[in-house]
């Protein structure tokens, strides 16, 4: 899965540097265990909701152990010992922003409107490159929750947060997305990917116009009567967790230049000193004031181990046989990358589709820092957009998603199923993607 939105940067350095020397060809069929948790994943819960909810640990175990067993045996143990470090990376980083941002309490009179709603939609992308689409989700879905509480419809309006916030917004700098991250490591100029920005204003003007659309519909059914007359004051609560999400990004920023094994103990380290100090000065009220308990965090802890297992084969058998795609054009580097990126972990196929499209000599070109060679200006847009893009696709597809829906639910919002929410993604993502291949690629 997509470890997003700085998910995965204190380990950026181990992923980029993989193991050297000839790699064991990879067989289709060890694929399997990746696609059993995936369906596990999305079945379960509409079979049995209660017994998943008691039981998910020993589904992701039943499909994890083995998958990392025949990795280890039969692949190369490299390969996971190198997942086990970006996964520490992972779930530290995600679990140290949601433990920050837990403690930040945001006051105001947000009224749950179409357009308020909106308006912290569009802020909340915007602020995803600077601090990251996890960053951003984990310190504005609380607020937007609190907002739309009295309201009877709200699974539309959490839905269209994943896609703004959690991957659309965290496009424009390469703080926003670890591939974009990967690619500014690679020799991509940081400032470049505000070449992103035609592209971006048109995605995010696109879905932001289809959900006042939608959610103004559903508004004028809502019971007014419900909504609460108070006004409370604009205000902000555990305003020092602000230092501590600093500290964080600044953790995050000075990661890739650590040497060696510096690299991958020490940031992690660092992010949970960082998010037990917070735990430690925070008020409780503040934290009980925004419904903090540790489930959500638990829960993709737990399946996002038996992901980060079961994705190897298949992140392996891409990057051995990507090159037979048969993928040349920006509008294939769009679509294939997006795809993959879907279910995949997009920071990989980011890296992936980027030595595929240095290949393709044909300009105008951008010429990669450090003496790492040119790509095509077309292509490095179409398979960055399509990383960063289509993470929103499904649950899976990027961190914040599943976590955003794990606090929704938390807060009693009914969210839809796997393939539910993948059927929102066919509604309204797919046709606005549609429109930006035809724009620009």
């Amino acid at each position: 899965m997509r470890t997003r939105a700085l998910l995965a940067l204190p380990l950026l350095g181990g992923l980029a540097h993989a193991a050297e020397g000839a790699s064991p060809a990879v067989p289709v069929l060890a694929v399997l265990p990746f696609a059993g948790i995936l369906l596990s994943i999305a079945l379960l819960p509409l079979v049995n909701s209660r017994w998943w909810s008691r039981n998910y640990g020993k589904v992701a175990l039943l499909w994890g152990v083995p998958a990392a067993g025949y990795v280890a045996w039969k692949l190369d143990p490299h390969w996971l010992s190198h997942t086990a470090v970006e996964y520490v990376g992972f779930i530290t980083l995600l679990g140290s922003l949601y433990v920050i941002s837990g403690g930040i309490l945001l006051r105001g009179s947000l009224r749950g409107s179409p357009a308020g709603n909106a308006g912290l939609m569009v802020a909340g992308a915007l602020l995803a490159n600077l601090i990251g689409t996890t960053g951003a989700s984990m310190l504005l879905i609380r607020p937007l929750l609190r907002a739309n509480a009295w309201r009877q419809h709200q699974r539309q309006t959490v839905i269209f947060f994943i896609f703004l916030v959690s991957n659309i917004g965290g496009c424009l700098t390469p703080l926003g997305d670890p591939p974009l991250y990967l690619g500014f490591l690679r020799g991509v100029p940081f400032t470049w990917t505000l070449q992103l920005a035609p592209i971006w204003a048109v995605t995010l003007g696109s879905v932001v116009a289809i959900y006042l659309a939608w959610d103004a519909a559903l508004y004028r059914r809502e019971d007014r009567a419900a909504r609460p007359a108070s006004k409370e004051p604009t205000g902000i609560g555990g305003g020092g967790n602000l230092l501590a999400l600093a500290g964080v990004l600044g953790v995050v920023m000075v990661s890739a230049k650590l040497p060696g094994a510096w690299k991958t103990m020490v940031p992690p380290a660092l992010m949970a000193g960082i998010a037990a100090l917070s735990l430690w000065f925070t008020d409780r009220s503040i934290r009980t004031a925004n419904a903090f308990t540790w489930h959500p965090i638990q829960e993709v802890a737990i399946l996002f181990a038996a992901i980060f297992a079961c994705m190897i084969p298949a992140l392996k058998l891409l990057e051995q046989r990507g090159g037979e795609l048969g993928v040349t054009e920006p509008w294939q580097f769009f679509w294939m990358t997006g795809s993959l990126s879907t279910f995949l972990d997009n920071a990989p196929t980011y890296l992936t589709f980027l030595s595929l499209a240095k290949t393709i000599g044909r300009p105008p070109f951008v010429e990669l820092i450090g003496g790492q060679g040119q790509v095509n200006e077309t292509l490095l847009l179409a398979l960055s957009a399509g990383a960063v893009f289509m993470g929103a696709n499904s649950y899976i597809g990027n961190g914040p998603n599943f976590m955003v829906k794990a606090v929704a639910e938390e807060a009693g919002v009914r969210m839809p199923s796997f393939f539910g929410y993948m059927i929102y993604t066919v509604l309204v993502l797919l046709p606005v993607f549609g429109l930006v291949t035809v724009l620009f690629f």
